[in-house]
């Protein structure tokens, strides 16, 4: 069941897919008419999840489901794993490589594989004030507070 993202709690668990690209407005929009359907019927072992999205900088999917009221299973996850794979196939775009890096060069947004930003790094091209898109966050409250963040911040700091 899909609600508005900013009624679900701070714990509420989150999903966070890149685009190796960014999307159009138009592919944007499309997009959220096929989460808003996803959602509504999404379910795990039968019982719906309450469960919404939030789309960023024409590049990130950010799908989360309230814990509270039905926890995320296997299938379910599964399933929206299916889903995002499907936008990837209509869309012709990667959502799912967890090796690439995405972050802020002034106002535009840089999406480079991972031995690209460490070769960034050697160059100081990218430094630890750099801001980074941390998607291992795991819940809303770490989305607000940690996604975007300094390089020196999240994970990525080991690089420097």
């Amino acid at each position: 069941m899909f609600v508005p993202f900013e009624n679900l709690p701070e714990e509420s668990r989150i999903w966070i897919y890149q685009s190796n690209r960014k999307f159009s407005d138009a592919e944007f929009s499309e997009i959220e008419t096929d989460l808003k359907s996803f959602l509504n019927e999404w379910a795990a072992h039968g019982t719906s999840l309450e469960s919404s999205y939030l789309l960023k900088y024409n590049r990130f999917i950010i799908l989360a489901v309230n814990q509270d009221v039905q926890a995320a299973t296997g299938c379910s996850i599964d399933s929206s794993v299916e889903f995002i794979q499907s936008l990837e196939k209509k869309y012709s775009v990667d959502l799912l490589d967890k090796m690439n890096v995405t972050f802020k060069l002034g106002e535009h947004i840089a999406h480079k594989t991972l031995i690209d930003f460490k070769k960034m790094v050697k160059d100081k091209a990218v430094t630890e004030n750099t801001i980074v898109f941390n998607n291992l966050v795991n819940n809303i409250e770490e989305f607000n507070e940690s996604w975007e963040v300094p390089a020196m911040d999240s994970w990525h700091s080991r690089f420097f």
